[in-house]
């Protein structure tokens, strides 16, 4: 039987920390609102949803091969990464009838849980240690997927709605919170290598 508590600690922190995910959640909803924004975090959620249902199926198999492909996720993640950073800085905050093309899609936030070291470690160290050990069952395993995608989605919404919030200071000051999320997007992808 699993510790539920530390489960519970570890997926919240793991979740509500800054991250590409989190961070772009609140760049679209401080650029373009909370509702507009909400394709892109759903879009996060079957990512999710679709890397931990994978974990939870292939996981001793990814678990012993974690030291050969660790590395080479997290130049692919890094590199991934660096350029949301450059396209967030470069980001120009947006009139309401603007028709412009933006990360807030569906598409967008499912592939980037794809190439997000940040999640497939995390799926992948979560149903390594909390959840395989203990449980074997195709349903149950569903349901946890399901939860730790919920989760994440909860979490990218806090984000979102923070974003929205803000969204006045945040367009008045466009250069210098695009400065600092994409510095935030930067040791996201640094902090990878160490």
């Amino acid at each position: 039987m699993p510790n539920f508590v530390a489960f519970l600690f570890y997926v919240l922190v793991a979740n509500l920390s800054p991250g590409p995910n989190t961070i772009i959640s609140m760049s679209n909803a401080s650029q373009y609102g909370f509702k507009k924004s909400l394709m892109f975090n759903v879009g996060i959620f079957f990512g999710v949803l679709i890397i931990v249902a994978l974990c939870s199926v292939f996981s001793m198999a990814l678990y012993s091969l974690i030291p050969s492909i660790k590395l080479v996720m997290s130049y692919i993640g890094a590199a991934y990464i660096l350029w949301l950073a450059w396209k967030t800085y470069r980001s120009k905050p947006q009139s309401e009838h603007a028709t412009s093309k933006h990360t807030d899609k569906f598409l967008y936030g499912l592939l980037l849980q794809f190439v997000n070291p940040n999640t497939i470690i995390y799926c992948i160290m979560t149903v390594s240690t909390f959840i395989v050990p203990y449980y074997s069952s195709v349903l149950i395993l569903t349901v946890f997927s399901v939860i730790l995608a919920f989760i994440g989605f909860l979490a990218t919404c806090c984000w979102s709605l923070f974003g929205s919030i803000f969204q006045k200071f945040i367009i008045k000051n466009t250069k210098v919170v695009n400065t600092i999320m994409s510095l935030l997007l930067v040791y996201c992808a640094v902090s990878l290598f160490f």
